[in-house]
């Protein structure tokens, strides 16, 4: 498939890709239309590691966003990934060049472990 130009781009989180392949999986069998091998492994790369639904993971981007310090593809890292220790955020931002004080790790801990329950 050739692409001739990009209408619109967006962030999206693991658990938003596995929602719209899943619909999109959904309306091709619906069709009696096969699902290609790619698209197939990557629905199952989407449901193997997304661990919240889609609409948890943009709220919790969402208030990431709230934040000082964060960028959007470090808030959907962050809600792909959902860190449980300071440590591993700390290993997202291990490119950037600032450092998060304790306050700001634990206010990302926060809002993880409500998007988690």
């Amino acid at each position: 498939m050739i692409v001739k130009e990009v209408l619109s781009e967006e962030l999206l989180t693991l658990a938003e890709v596995k929602e719209l392949l899943t619909k999109i999986a959904d309306e091709r069998r619906e069709q009696g239309l096969e699902i290609g091998y790619s698209f197939r492994k990557a629905l199952h790369h989407a449901e193997l590691f997304s661990k919240i639904s889609g609409e948890k993971s943009r709220e919790l981007v969402n208030k990431l966003l709230e934040l000082e310090k964060m960028k959007p593809s470090i808030a959907i890292r962050i809600a792909d990934i959902l860190p449980q220790s300071r440590d591993e955020i700390r290993s997202i931002y291990a490119k950037e060049k600032y450092t998060l004080s304790n306050e700001e790790l634990d206010q990302i801990l926060d809002y993880v472990l409500e998007a988690i329950e």
